[in-house]
This record gives structure tokens, C-alpha cells and sequence, in this order.
């Protein structure tokens, strides 16, 4: 759902600055990971903590859109707002490079969700964790102006801790998988 006040694929003006800290407090020095990030425009965050990551293929996220393979900007846009849907508005962050999401989700979920994940493997999907860091991108950093960033907000982080559900992840995975199969045969 778009808001009035807010274009998609940005944060709220009002949230930033709590978002900002909630992320930044990840970091064992917040104001370095701070200038970092003005620096960069990228900063590495640990996860396993106050969050983790479960990094999803962009053929996988295609096929669970049901979406043809295409390097078209208006395919992007449908992609990113597909994930907000699927999601529920959680936070992802989209690696233009290697045409990796990494959607954000309790710091937890590796332990919790070992089994799983050790099945997403065959997909190239990898739940990161404890001993892994990821990099954030500034939250300016949007779909609005791609050939500024190596990697942006897909879908933003309405408020500080506002993740991702496991079980929606789950079903997006699960959805790519099951569309890929049909294709396959």
C-alpha cells in the first residue's frame, strides 16, 4: 500500500532517524558505522543479533512474481513492490550487483530455522546469521535513483525492529520453488 506522504521505496520522513539508530546500534560503534555510511553509503552491519538476513536470488524472487527474466527498470519497480505485498511492508535490501535480496528478519531465525534453510541451499538461498555482516545501505538509498547505489532499500523499514515475518519468507521461497518446477517441465 502506497502512502500519501510516502513514495514507495522510501522511509518515512518521521521514522528515519529511529530507524537509523535502531540499525546503527547493531554496530559495536554506531557513530563509526554513522560516518561510514556518509562515507560509503554502505555500512557493514553484524547480524544475528538485532537482526539476520535471509539473501534470496533475483531468478527466485522472479519466478515466485511469476515474472519474465528482463533487466527493465518497470520490472524492477513490479519486483520491489511484489516483496512489499508478499512481506508486508518488511524491510529488504536489493544487491544490484550480484541480483541478490536480502530480506531482513529476526536475529534468530538462522538458529530456528536450520532445517529450512539447509533446503533453501539447493535454490541459492542462504540464511546469514552469527559471524556475518551485511551491507546496509544509507536509507536514502532507493529504487528513485539505482545508478547511485550498488545496493538499496527494495523495500524500506517502516519502524526501528520492524522485520520480516519468517513464515512469509517461507512461503516466497516456497512459491519460486514450486513456479520453477512448473517451468521446468
Amino acid at each position: 500500500m502506497i502512502s500519501a506522504v510516502t513514495a514507495p521505496g522510501t522511509h518515512s520522513p518521521d521514522n528515519r532517524p529511529a530507524v537509523e539508530r535502531w540499525l546503527l546500534s547493531a554496530h559495536s560503534e554506531p557513530e563509526q558505522a554513522r560516518g561510514e555510511w556518509g562515507e560509503n553509503g554502505v555500512v557493514l552491519l553484524p547480524l544475528g543479533a538485532r537482526f539476520s538476513a535471509v539473501r534470496i536470488p533475483r531468478e527466485l524472487v522472479m519466478s515466485a512474481a511469476r515474472l519474465e527474466e528482463s533487466k527493465d527498470y518497470l520490472v524492477d519497480v513490479m519486483l520491489d513492490e511484489f516483496l512489499g505485498e508478499t512481506l508486508n511492508e518488511g524491510p529488504v535490501i536489493f544487491d544490484q550487483h550480484r541480483q541478490r535480496y536480502y530480506v531482513l528478519v529476526p536475529g534468530s531465525t538462522p538458529i530456528r530455522w536450520h532445517k529450512a534453510a539447509a533446503s533453501w541451499r539447493t535454490l541459492g538461498v542462504d540464511c546469514l546469521g552469527l559471524d556475518t555482516y551485511l551491507g546496509v545501505p544509507r536509507l536514502n538509498a532507493n529504487r528513485g535513483y539505482p545508478e547511485h547505489w550498488s545496493s538499496y532499500w527494495a523495500v524500506p523499514m517502516r519502524s526501528p525492529g520492524a522485520l520480516c515475518n519468517v513464515i512469509d519468507v517461507a512461503r516466497l521461497i516456497a512459491a519460486g520453488k514450486r513456479n520453477l518446477a512448473e517451468v521446468a517441465e
